[in-house]
């Protein structure tokens, strides 16, 4: 074990080669002794391999004399909010989120469910765990099991009015991830409440062979079960999870993926209109969209670094209301600043339910105003030398220059982003126009063409 699995977010890697129960026993030591805690908040995913890792990384965090709770079968956003509800010191999500089978990973948060990454303190965990020098005669922490999840799913729907989803006709693919149980309290709850919507929900029983495939809707091959169910149903909304759910993405009532981009104008608009004048948080891939629905509804637009630590430390930094990225994390202050793939759904279907409209009809507008290429992967030997080329060719002609992460270049009727994935050997292209979707087709041509063709 050499320290690979450790990420610039999180760590992830294959179990065996890169990631093992012992790593994780080293972890949890570690973890609990860089926080200084008395209490862990501990959760697991669905994968075959995570029972035995959670088990070892709670013996390290225990050896320490901190106490455990341990959450159970659970999505990422449960342990953000168990940290916050049991007053913990830390918190960990075993999790290898869309990855395939035989990955597994962690996600680290600290008291308040700040995030632990590369640059708040993951590394210095990694580098403690590589040199496996641990002090001896530690008090033996105690472990406790809180797999309770109605504190948490009441915390949500304390956020949403839900009342008008009563009737409204939804489909949900779980994707074999760890939501089921989730739903089932969320429906629960919802019942108690006089609220009854019809939801149709798919692959609901976790499932760490994942025998529908991997949970990773941004994959066109994942998304024909919720387009035939929402056709199938007469379904007005449609919604996939990850594994671990902590993101969602939609599918209108004729079955059709709607780009995670458009969703975020959508939800910014709609939390504006309960609370004017907050500040909007967005990543650099794609913006003019984002940019003018915010500005239109009184709010101020704000741009982050990509990644959830960089969202979350600038929404905090600037008290923002709500943060998206189009890759499909939705970030809310009243959730810690955290990211949710439940919330967002709830809002979103409040929204169509308590207006009447189409999601096809409020997403219409957005899409011809300006379209998108979506994002497109390249394999390159060097990533930073694609980019330094890409800039060299274009920046030129163009009318300003970003940096915030990779590089935007902006003209007066399209502009770019491309950047270096954080974790694989990738460069991503997302290319956005004003109402132009022939140049939007000739400009992605031509910038692939300069990166070699999509991986």
């Amino acid at each position: 074990m050499n320290g690979a699995c450790f990420k610039a977010y999180d760590i992830r890697g294959r179990v065996g080669e890169e990631l093992n129960e012992d790593l994780a026993w080293r972890i949890g030591r570690a973890m609990s002794e860089q926080l200084r805690a008395s209490r862990i908040v501990v959760g697991a995913d669905m994968r075959l391999s995570s029972p035995g890792l959670s088990n070892a990384l709670s013996e390290g965090i225990l050896s320490t004399g901190a106490d455990v709770i341990d959450i159970g079968l659970s999505g990422t956003e449960e342990v953000y909010f168990a940290t916050v509800y049991h007053q913990a010191d830390g918190g960990v999500q075993i999790t290898a989120s869309h990855n395939p089978a035989d990955y597994n990973g962690m996600k680290l948060v600290r008291a308040g469910a700040r995030p632990i990454s590369g640059d708040s303190g993951l590394f210095d965990i990694r580098d403690q765990v590589l040199a496996n020098r641990f002090p001896d005669g530690q008090r033996r922490g105690q472990r406790v099991r809180q797999p309770d999840k109605r504190p948490y799913i009441r915390h949500l729907l304390h956020l949403v009015d839900c009342q008008p989803l009563d009737g409204f006709c939804m489909v949900s693919n779980a994707g074999n991830g760890a939501i089921g149980p989730a739903l089932d309290v969320l429906m629960e709850e919802l019942a108690g409440r006089g609220i009854h919507p019809l939801l149709h929900r798919y692959h609901d029983t976790p499932d760490g062979t994942f025998p529908n495939g991997v949970p990773n809707p941004l994959l066109p091959e994942n998304r024909a079960d919720t387009c035939e169910a929402v056709r199938q149903h007469g379904a007005q909304l449609g919604v996939a999870f990850d594994g671990d759910f902590d993101r969602c993405f939609f599918f209108d009532e004729h079955g059709d993926f709607v780009e995670s981009y458009y969703i975020i104008g959508l939800l910014a608009n709609a939390l504006l209109a309960d609370q004017p004048g907050g500040t909007i948080i967005h990543d650099p891939r794609l913006t003019w969209s984002t940019i003018d629905t915010v500005l239109e509804a009184g709010g101020h637009p704000m741009q982050s670094k990509t990644g959830h630590a960089f969202i979350k430390e600038r929404m905090r930094h600037d008290n923002a209301l709500y943060g998206g990225e189009m890759s499909g994390h939705h970030y809310f202050r009243d959730f810690y600043y955290c990211d949710s793939g439940i919330l967002p759904w709830l809002y979103l279907s409040r929204l169509l339910a308590s207006s009447g409209q189409t999601l096809s009809s409020l997403v219409r507008d957005k899409a011809h105003r300006y379209p998108v290429s979506g994002e497109i992967n390249f394999t390159v030997a060097d990533t930073q030398a694609a980019v330094t080329r890409i800039r060299e060719q274009y920046r030129h002609s163009a009318l300003s220059e970003d940096n915030t992460d990779g590089i935007s270049l902006e003209f007066s009727d399209w502009r770019f982003n491309v950047r270096a994935s954080n974790t694989e050997p990738l460069i991503r292209l997302n290319v956005e126009t004003r109402c132009n979707p022939e140049l939007l087709a000739s400009k992605t041509r031509e910038l692939s063409s300069l990166l070699g063709g999509a991986a």
